[in-house]
């Protein structure tokens, strides 16, 4: 069983257009309404998988009424934290060509009763999970230390964590030595403070996630593929993409294909290229079922192309955004959060 807990949940509306047009009226091809959050994906992907999951998240108002059905209609357990501000609600709009415009919204700014009962529904409900996996941004009123409380405690109780966050909140957990970190290409860049040209860039920039504390580190690359860096070395995993049609909770799809094969090793990086491929391929942010993989187009190596150059390299590290615990809002990248 995989636990999830997504500290900043919303409901996410896609819109699928032909081309995007400041000040025009725009007629939409396609629309859906699906559960929102990294986490919150990561349990979808899971339980599409077949796998029992169970997801943890602050819910308020009407949106985190209807969150919570929309995950339940989807054979997901719930254990939902009540407060007091309202569910976020998210839109994107997708382009043919996989080009996606985001516009999140900052979601409810979290008490900090509220946010010591998030952390104490996971510690009650977190027996017998297999994995943990902590995603996406904190909202207002959660401290950047946050998610190294969290990993702490659940460490404390023998449980196994996978995180997936990046800026100060990522710094400040891998003090707690997660088992799992899973940054993109740019969250790497931000993390190390310098650019990403190669696939050999993006290595060092992982062993320097180690060498900080995360135990193992699995960096999605985009069209590329991507990095297993951990004590054994690093692997470098890729799968033909036929058309992209969206990239929202591609990464979570591919950490849930990680951590329900098993989390380590060749054998789980080769799920989260399938996952992650299948993902691209859907509509929003549907998640793949098993008959939408196709493992065998997968390849690993540890043979890893480290002279490859970035189809989408960074040239300069994105400056962490501003975190602000006690009210105000924060710019968020693209990013799913």
């Amino acid at each position: 069983m995989i636990l999830t807990v997504t500290p900043n949940p919303s409901l996410d509306r896609t819109y699928e257009i032909p081309v995007l047009e400041r000040g025009a009226v725009l007629r939409a091809t396609a629309d859906r309404v699906d559960p929102g959050g990294k986490g919150v994906n990561v349990s979808r992907a899971v339980a599409a998988a077949g796998h029992r999951t169970l997801a943890v998240l602050p819910l308020g108002g009407p949106a985190g009424a209807a969150l919570a059905g929309l995950l339940r209609d989807e054979g997901i357990d719930v254990a939902g934290v009540p407060v007091a501000g309202q569910t976020r609600s998210n839109i994107a709009v997708a382009e043919p060509d996989g080009t996606l415009t985001k516009i999140n919204a900052s979601g409810p700014e979290l008490t900090a009763d509220e946010s010591e009962a998030l952390l104490a529904a996971v510690g009650e409900r977190s027996a017998g999970a297999d994995w943990i996996a902590c995603c996406g941004s904190l909202p207002r009123g959660l401290a950047p230390e946050w998610y190294a409380e969290l990993v702490a405690r659940a460490h404390r109780a023998g449980a196994r964590i996978a995180l997936d966050t990046s800026g100060p909140s990522l710094a400040a957990a891998l003090r707690e030595r997660p088992d799992v970190v899973k940054p993109n290409a740019e969250e790497l860049a931000q993390a190390v403070g310098r650019p990403l040209a190669t696939v050999g860039d993006a290595v060092e920039a992982a062993e320097e996630l180690r060498s900080w504390g995360a135990r193992a580190v699995l960096a999605s690359l985009g069209a590329d593929g991507q990095l297993l860096v951990d004590a054994d070395g690093a692997r470098f995993g890729s799968a033909p993409v036929a058309t992209v049609r969206s990239n929202v909770g591609a990464g979570d799809a591919s950490l849930a294909g990680f951590l329900a094969a098993g989390g380590t090793g060749a054998a789980a990086l080769a799920a989260a290229v399938a996952h992650g491929a299948a993902a691209v391929q859907l509509p929003g942010s549907l998640m793949p079922t098993p008959a939408d993989l196709a493992p065998e187009r997968v390849a690993v190596t540890a043979g890893v192309p480290l002279g490859r150059a970035l189809t989408e390299p960074v040239p300069d590290p994105p400056a962490p955004r501003p975190h602000r615990p006690h009210g105000g809002t924060a710019r968020k990248g693209a990013r799913d959060e």
